[in-house]
């Protein structure tokens, strides 16, 4: 593992204490960019944690500052030696084949499957995920895969976030597998979306081009960073209601959460999306426990003979009754 720094700020090496599988002891300055930070924040930044991990380090005593113990708020001098010992890194999740209900395969042949994505389903298991994914949906299903890739996301050429619904691709054959990945790397696949936000964009019909990257916070969200990955989302306003509008997205990249971010950047967050700071009144008046944004539609040539194919998905219950509550409003 390395850290980030600053510039003009070295880190010194990782040196590790223990043996292989376990948890390594680093002892590195404290950079300064994070010089008046908290001290669980700033650890939480330097090595890829969350705030959570960090805090729980720091309780266990397993983070000293210029050699003695601190708290998680104590406030972190610049240039200052710190000192943690490192939990191992979790290992591959475990996969097994476990029923979905609600994952719908709008398609199959011998080269992909085609599925309609339920909401709190992920698209394969990752670390801290204990829910239901896609690919252990298909699994129990009896449908098989393509084997290329890491073990815990076989097939998976691209992800849908755990409570966004709606269309998603599966590679069955190896072949397919390296023709999609290699499409949604060159961004030859159209992948348009539905999303309810909160408000009016001005203008309606627009484009949001900011990069994205890990929010600050090290909370787990994302956020507009001037040092993240370039991303740009096309939006058109389709139905303008009194507290919100209806947008049809396109995506020219594919960063995690990158609507969600984008929209919250521009103060239009997505209905219902507590995470990036949308009103939890208006989603609980139109009965919403998740943010609104539904995968409606996804073209790409069949990797089989590069004919063109298009797959649709329609908006799940939840979504159609909160644009029919606001339509009896309007």
């Amino acid at each position: 593992m390395s850290e980030p720094g600053c510039p003009g700020q070295h880190l010194a090496p990782a040196t590790a204490s223990a043996g292989a599988g376990s948890g390594s002891h680093r002892r590195v300055p404290i950079p300064d960019g994070l010089a008046g930070e908290r001290l669980d924040a700033s650890l939480a930044r330097m090595f890829g944690l969350s705030r959570a991990q960090a805090a729980d380090l720091i309780g266990n005593g397993d983070v000293l500052v210029g050699g003695r113990p601190a708290s998680k708020s104590d406030r972190v001098p610049a240039g200052e030696w710190l000192e943690v010992t490192l939990p191992p890194p979790p290992g591959p999740p475990v996969l097994r084949p476990e029923p979905v209900p609600g994952l719908v395969v709008l398609h199959e042949d011998a080269d992909i499957i085609v599925v309609s994505k339920p909401a709190g389903v992920a698209a394969h298991p990752t670390p801290g995920w204990t829910g239901p994914t896609v690919l252990q949906g298909l699994l129990a299903a009896g449908h098989t895969v393509a084997t290329s890739g890491a073990a815990e996301r076989q097939g998976i050429v691209h992800r849908l976030d755990a409570n966004t619904t709606g269309v998603m691709v599966v590679a069955k054959s190896e072949h397919a597998y390296s023709v999609l990945k290699q499409a949604f790397r060159d961004r030859e696949v159209n992948k348009r979306y539905h999303a309810l936000v909160q408000g009016h964009p001005d203008p309606l019909r627009g484009t949001v081009d900011a990069p994205i990257g890990r929010h600050p916070s090290g909370d787990g969200r994302f956020a507009v960073v001037a040092d993240g990955r370039p991303s740009v989302t096309h939006y058109d306003t389709l139905e303008a209601f009194r507290a919100a509008s209806l947008l049809d997205v396109g995506l020219e990249t594919g960063r995690t959460h990158q609507i969600r971010v984008h929209m919250a950047a521009v103060r239009h967050p997505c209905v219902g999306d507590r995470l990036y700071g949308a009103d939890p009144v208006l989603a609980a008046r139109l009965g919403l426990t998740r943010q609104w944004l539904h995968a409606v539609r996804l073209s790409f040539a069949h990797p089989a003979d590069g004919r063109q194919v298009e797959f649709t998905s329609g908006y799940p219950a939840d979504l159609a009754h909160a644009l029919e509550m606001l339509r009896a409003e309007a």
